[in-house]
């Protein structure tokens, strides 16, 4: 039988990402609403998380090991790096078992599997978005006035989007044949967690183990928003990676960032059918 549907012309093509882009930002949503549904304390648990981290590694890492000495706003510090990485934890998690969990979908119905991940990524976006707020009053309660220039933590936070959504589209892909990359990425999250500068200043590194931290794109997007809203005038917390590599040394996070989302991109779409 022969389809009245008209070929998808070139002028079409936007209205087409326009719809993808609905599509996810609905599915994204539902997921989000679905995830604390039921639940006594509802979207609290999605702060609480979070919070409950900060609270224990303050107490040990800011007064048993004095590092709240080292300026005033190494709480705040200290709870913008957990925010971060707990974004990158849960999204990466949640978008490598969402293709399994919903193979009965896959089978029943034909769309753009990147879609799923991507709306994975995107749910975990939303739950970092309500962290950003918490953040956000725990700037404002140490009375930091805001600045024009905090708007260029804006494409950080962009970058750091294509940075995980790089990342879970391999994730996902490679868990559909080989279920025990759960169990070493896993272990991969704990090891990045100690390994990036999050509850210590990376002035207290050397200067070989500086460059290979700012060689992490998760890192750079990390002291880059903690200078620009925190740091003006603290040398040992300001370290960015211009610093760090020097010159258009500083666009190799960037670089290696793009290169992950263009990687996780191809090696999706090879393994999709």
């Amino acid at each position: 039988m022969i389809s009245d549907r008209p070929a998808l012309q070139p002028s079409a093509r936007p209205h087409r990402l326009a719809y993808l882009l609905r599509v996810l930002g609905v599915t994204a949503a539902a997921e989000y609403r679905l995830k604390y549904s039921g639940s006594a304390l509802g979207y609290f648990w999605s702060v609480a998380k979070p919070l409950a981290f900060f609270t224990v590694l303050y107490l040990v890492f800011g007064h048993v090991f004095k590092l709240n000495s080292l300026s005033t706003y190494y709480p705040v510090s200290l709870l913008i790096g957990i925010v971060m990485y707990t974004f990158v934890s849960d999204a990466t998690n949640l978008a490598m078992y969402s293709l399994v969990a919903r193979q009965s979908l896959l089978r029943k119905l034909v769309f753009p599997r990147v879609v799923i991940p991507t709306s994975a990524v995107l749910t975990s976006g939303i739950t970092f978005g309500v962290n950003l707020i918490v953040v956000a009053g725990f700037i404002a309660f140490k009375g930091i006035e805001p600045r024009l220039s905090w708007l260029c933590v804006i494409p950080l936070l962009l970058e750091l989007f294509v940075l995980v959504l790089g990342v879970s589209l391999v994730l996902s892909a490679v868990f559909v044949r080989l279920r025990d990359v759960g169990q070493v990425w896993d272990l991969v999250l704990q090891l990045f967690f100690y390994a990036s500068p999050i509850i210590y200043p990376i002035g207290y590194l050397p200067g070989w183990a500086r460059t290979l931290a700012f060689l992490n794109p998760f890192t750079q997007i990390l002291q880059q928003i903690r200078a620009i809203v925190l740091y003006p005038d603290l040398a040992t917390n300001k370290i960015t990676a211009s610093q760090a590599l020097g010159g258009w040394g500083s666009l190799a996070p960037i670089a290696i960032a793009l290169v992950i989302v263009a990687a996780g991109l191809a090696f999706f779409r090879r393994e999709e059918p």
